[in-house]
């Protein structure tokens, strides 16, 4: 298990801290790879969606281990950012990127060879942005990152944030996890928010109560349990909640995360499961929204992910499930409503979803008074004080004298 401050990130082995797992050996053919992503793109009804968009004008900053742009599912669409983890391991080590490649590959990939084989991505025509706030477990400097102060840790993922809002980010995927809040990332979330800046992230690995062993449900995980963030669970094939992915309050809205292929920075191709492969594709989704409607509000782009899921809960929410399992079309078709009934709108105010800080307090209800009035009142209590004073006098003696 990773200590409490540590980000949470891909392992081999199903640990209830790890955002993905791979189940190996995990390699298939790039001409048969199309075939066994076809249930992920039946799911979230993709077909349909990209009659409407494929996500062109959109960058979509994957904040992650980094990705190689040189893999041919991405070749050309991959901007390289800056690199915050604080550790300099070359990005031609085999170890780098591993994990980032992957979730991009999943939010952008455009196949080859005519696009005909590998990865289609969610949004095929969007751009990834590529900004390197984690190392991969296998990192040769993974243990120098593991001793960094944990303000450090935090600090790299608040630096991450504000480089995409300022280079044009339209959307952010998230697939790690934290187990502690921090005051940097949080006021990073409200600038991206501020600049209309969708923002999802993994709900995690911890799985329901009966999984980890623990009364009530499973631990929250940052930055999916901050205002504003879209937090994404995993399902299976059958539409299921995995039994990994974790049930708690911050839990939105849910996507395919068990066996999902994905192209790694070997060129080869990987089923992995987790809630990190389910983030990147509700990116996806997020990026085809913001190419049709860049002007929607964060939050309105959100009501539309939540409000048109198909294999909703019974009740309308559940804390496994969210709100159900996010429908490419159908939430086009809602963000469309939603631009056209408030064009121009911001949506919620960021107070409104983060609070307005000091600011924010309302006033007293009764103004300060001036100097006279506080005299007369001064007078008041004690003409006050000396009427009880005798009174209670009075009341002493007269019980005195009964007795």
């Amino acid at each position: 298990m990773l200590s409490r401050r540590r980000v949470a990130l891909l392992t081999v082995i199903s640990c209830a801290a790890a955002l993905v797992l791979i189940l190996p050996p995990a390699v298939a053919r790039a001409d048969s790879i199309r075939n066994n992503q076809q249930w992920v793109l039946s799911m979230m009804n993709m077909q349909a969606a990209w009659q409407l968009t494929e996500g062109a004008g959109v960058k979509v900053a994957v904040l992650d281990s980094g990705v190689d742009q040189y893999v041919s599912d991405l070749t050309g669409s991959v901007l390289t950012g800056p690199d915050y983890t604080g550790v300099d391991t070359s990005s031609a080590n085999p170890n780098w990127g591993v994990h980032g490649t992957w979730m991009a590959s999943l939010i952008a990939g455009h196949g080859h060879d005519g696009g005909v084989d590998g990865i289609i991505g969610i949004a095929p025509r969007a751009q990834i942005m590529s900004i390197r706030v984690i190392p991969d477990r296998a990192d040769p400097h993974y243990g120098a990152y593991e001793r960094e102060p944990e303000t450090r840790i935090q600090q790299s993922l608040a630096d991450g944030i504000t480089y995409a809002v300022r280079h044009g980010a339209k959307v952010i995927s998230m697939s790690i996890g934290y187990g502690a809040p921090s005051a940097a990332v949080r006021k990073a979330l409200q600038f991206a928010y501020t600049r209309g800046v969708v923002v999802v992230a993994s709900a995690g690995n911890s799985g329901g109560s009966a999984d980890t062993g623990q009364a009530g449900q499973s631990p929250e995980s940052f930055p999916a349990d901050y205002p504003s963030v879209i937090s994404v669970g995993a399902v299976g094939t059958n539409g299921a909640v995995a039994n990994f992915s974790s049930d708690n309050l911050s839990v939105q809205v849910a996507a395919p995360g068990v066996s999902v292929p994905a192209q790694g920075r070997d060129g080869q191709y990987w089923w992995v499961s987790g809630t990190s492969p389910a983030c990147a594709l509700v990116a996806g989704v997020a990026a085809l929204i913001k190419s049709l409607y860049p002007g929607l509000a964060p939050d309105l782009v959100a009501s539309a992910l939540t409000s048109t899921t198909t294999n909703r809960p019974a009740h309308g929410y559940d804390s496994a499930l969210g709100f159900g399992i996010v429908d490419a079309y159908a939430a086009l078709g809602k963000a469309g409503q939603l631009a056209h009934e408030r064009p121009g709108a911001t949506g919620v105010a960021a107070q409104t979803i983060f609070g307005g800080g000091p600011a924010a307090i309302p006033p007293d209800p009764v103004g300060p008074r001036g100097s006279g009035p506080l005299i007369l009142f001064s007078l008041l209590a004690v003409m006050s004080l000396a009427i009880g004073g005798a009174a209670g006098t009075r009341l002493v003696t007269t019980r005195r004298a009964r007795s």
